[in-house]
């Protein structure tokens, strides 16, 4: 009899340890969506932007980055499961799914003029094609919902972006979609009139903050967009980035040092560049670019070959995916 009474005390207090511990204990900081955040201290790397530029980069330096950068329209979600080519490079969502099986997808959602009839349903047919696609892709897809948003060029109104922003998630979300993270895009530039957060969706739909960065004078910019992600419990991404308008090897050098260090003193969750000769694709000719592929030069080559080569940076490889915490589908195990 005394040995029950001793178990049933023993239980009394463990009750009362576990009601503490709910009542007490904080509670754990859930994204809007699986984020598909790297480990600690690790840096997704992503090449871009265009489906050859990609393929000649891994020929010429035998590396496959860890993701694969594409862009798609509201209108018509082109570009995904046929190419597309608007002048910047052949666009092919389905060409990246096959050649790279063990990369992520980053994927921009063109929506410059395409706010209204996003919200009155006109694309909704659009956004089932993309819905559709991702779910196809089965791996992490970081979709920028209007990349660039406070760009001047692409006036998109603070309130009907919000709105937009929360109405694709929220379709795509009723259409089963789960391996998508998404992602609010600053140009990251000190000319807008407004705040970067009179364009912000919500906690609920943010998944992560990413910023453009041409130029090492956007560095102090963008820190403070990564102080601003950081209160609000988000990781960081560098969305977009080249050497813009860079022609001297020495200046590239030290645009590229200045990356590697901003991404590693700020420990950046995913850098994403752009390794393309600008002046020879026909949207961006005579707009003084540059030429941005790491391998035309043997000194960029190999700086950037020593820098990814270190155990921060992510590429391919077959545990990526679990590693950012996605397991892929039975069906396709099923396949392999």
């Amino acid at each position: 009899m005394k040995k029950s009474r001793n178990y049933l005390n023993y239980g009394r207090v463990f009750l009362k340890i576990c009601i503490w511990l709910l009542i007490f204990s904080p509670c754990p900081s859930f994204s809007a969506s699986n984020s598909f955040v790297p480990p600690a201290g690790k840096t997704l790397l992503l090449i871009g932007q265009d489906r050859d530029t990609i393929a000649r980069y891994v020929r010429s330096t035998g590396n496959v980055p860890g993701g694969a950068m594409l862009y798609t329209n509201i209108q018509k979600s082109e570009g995904l499961d046929r190419p597309a080519d608007y002048g910047a490079g052949p666009i092919d969502g389905d060409a990246l799914l096959r050649s790279y099986p063990n990369s992520v997808i980053q994927l921009g959602l063109y929506m410059v003029d395409g706010l209204n009839n996003t919200l009155d349903g006109t694309y909704d047919a659009s956004l089932m094609r993309l819905a559709r696609w991702i779910k196809k892709a089965d791996r992490p897809v970081y979709l920028r919902i209007g990349y660039e948003f406070d760009l001047p060029s692409n006036h998109y109104d603070p309130e009907k972006y919000k709105n937009v922003f929360r109405y694709v998630v929220d379709f795509l979300r009723k259409e089963g979609v789960r391996n998508a993270a998404y992602v609010w895009h600053s140009y990251c530039a000190p000319y807008s009139d407004k705040e970067w957060m009179d364009w912000y969706p919500g906690d609920d739909y943010v998944d992560w903050f990413g910023v453009s960065m041409f130029s090492t004078s956007q560095i102090p910019i963008a820190s403070n967009f990564l102080k601003l992600a950081r209160e609000h419990g988000k990781p960081f991404m560098i969305c977009e980035s080249t050497p813009q308008g860079m022609y001297s090897i020495r200046g590239k050098i030290e645009w590229l040092r200045h990356m590697f260090q901003f991404i590693k003193d700020r420990n950046v969750g995913a850098f994403c560049y752009i390794d393309t000769d600008w002046d020879k694709q026909k949207m961006w000719v005579g707009q003084s670019w540059g030429d941005a592929r790491l391998e035309k030069n043997a000194e960029t080559k190999s700086l950037w070959l020593k820098e990814i080569a270190q155990e921060r940076y992510l590429k391919a490889s077959p545990g990526l995916f679990h590693s950012l915490g996605w397991v892929k589908s039975k069906r396709e195990e099923k396949g392999r």
